[in-house]
């Protein structure tokens, strides 16, 4: 197989060893290997909650054959996205991991779950041993929302064999009963703990008013805590001056591109989720759309998502950070070049890297809307706007304001 011709396994261009789906298929092959027996002893970097049959779900102890403090990296969002760690590679880490399962309700407490908690609360990966019902077996299906997942099998027992280390910060969240989840998690954030740390303790249910505490499906967690963080991050974006320009971010991630459009006035935030067609660069787009003005939103976003509120959180760490309030339009361009989904993470760590980048500013908001109409073409060969044009944050902005008055 060489690059120029379309990979045999997922229809890419590229060569075989880049291959996602080959990369899947060869670490499944050597967890299955490796696990000689139903029993493994394992280093653990995450548990999994899930949400089929809600409030009886599945807990998940997700470990790869394999002992070392190594196996961090196979559960790090932040890290892979800082590096630019490449599809197969992430592909590589999460189909190592085994996913040692037990049903257990939401409320009710067991040995699995304490060791699932002592995970999720963990530093670094915790050690296990393992012992299966039966050596589980291969499974190739990819979900086209999760990100790809190991091999699964029903626990029989589990053992921690060493001592997790644990941040005195989330300790001290962790023992305060009367302390709401939304106050713990953006305490913790604030003190360096990042989401996908956050996410694992929200899930395992760790955090909140001691009575209310109940495992949480991964899922839910995860954008939960996406919109928690963004919302306290927002809070003190309303409280900045205004940005001075017009201006837009550009970068992209694993084929996901986002192109955000920042304008000097009162918070408010709109993202258009469009899927590019693959062969004609001037056919039919499917988009999504969501968005929020100044007072925020009080329904979940159902059109667009997890990735409404990954996006969101990225733009309004920027906008803190340079001390600066902004409406932002947040247009992403999703391409072939992402074969496989990976989860919302993707999305978080991709608008991050836009929001890094150096802005192209405008003297005006008409420069602006021209200036990304061209961008957009040349770069995507797309017509910007049949998404501006439909735009609710665009059309508010057309609205006369007390601003405008007082300019006059």
């Amino acid at each position: 197989m060489t690059a120029n011709r379309p990979c045999l396994h997922c229809k890419g261009a590229h060569g075989e060893n880049d291959c996602p789906l080959y990369q899947k298929a060869l670490s499944l092959y050597r967890v299955q290997n490796a696990l000689g027996s139903s029993s493994f002893a394992g280093s653990s970097p995450a548990p999994f909650i899930g949400r089929f049959g809600y409030p009886h779900v599945n807990v998940g102890l997700l470990a790869p054959p394999e002992l070392g403090e190594h196996v961090a990296g196979y559960d790090d969002p932040r890290g892979w996205g800082a590096r630019n760690a490449q599809i197969p590679e992430v592909v590589g880490f999460r189909s190592s991991m085994v996913n040692s399962r037990t049903k257990l309700d939401v409320k009710n407490r067991s040995n699995v779950l304490d060791l699932a908690q002592e995970i999720a609360l963990a530093s670094k990966p915790v050690d296990l041993d393992i012992e299966l019902l039966k050596r589980p077996t291969i499974n190739m299906q990819l979900d086209g929302t999760m990100a790809p997942m190991g091999p699964s099998a029903e626990l029989k027992s589990v053992a921690l064999t060493s001592n997790p280390s644990i941040h005195t910060r989330v300790e001290r969240v962790i023992g305060d009963t009367d302390l709401k989840a939304a106050e713990g998690l953006t305490s913790l954030y604030e003190h360096g703990i990042d989401e996908n740390h956050l996410s694992k303790m929200l899930s395992t249910a760790t955090m909140g008013i001691g009575k209310n505490r109940r495992l949480v499906p991964t899922r839910w967690a995860i954008t939960a805590t996406d919109d928690t963080i963004g919302k306290n991050i927002i809070q003190d974006v309303k409280e900045c001056s205004l940005r001075h320009d017009y201006a837009y971010y550009f970068d992209g991630y694993m084929g996901n591109y986002y192109l955000v459009l920042v304008f000097p006035e009162i918070w408010s935030y709109e993202l258009f989720e469009t899927y590019l067609p693959s062969q004609k660069p001037d056919g039919e787009a499917n988009y999504s759309t969501d968005h929020e003005m100044f007072a925020g939103r009080k329904e979940y976003a159902h059109n667009t998502a997890g990735g409404y509120y990954t996006a969101r959180l990225a733009v309004s760490e920027r906008l803190r950070k340079l001390k600066r309030q902004a409406s932002a339009l947040v247009l992403r361009f999703v391409t072939s070049e992402y074969t496989v989904p990976l989860g919302v993470w993707v999305t978080r760590e991709a608008c991050r890297k836009s929001m890094a980048s150096e802005p192209r500013s405008f003297g005006s908001k008409e420069e602006l809307l021209r200036g990304v109409r061209a961008f957009v073409r040349q770069r995507f060969s797309f017509d910007a706007d049949r998404l501006l044009r439909v735009s609710t944050l665009l059309r508010e902005q057309r609205q006369p304001t007390l601003r405008d008055f007082s300019n006059t």
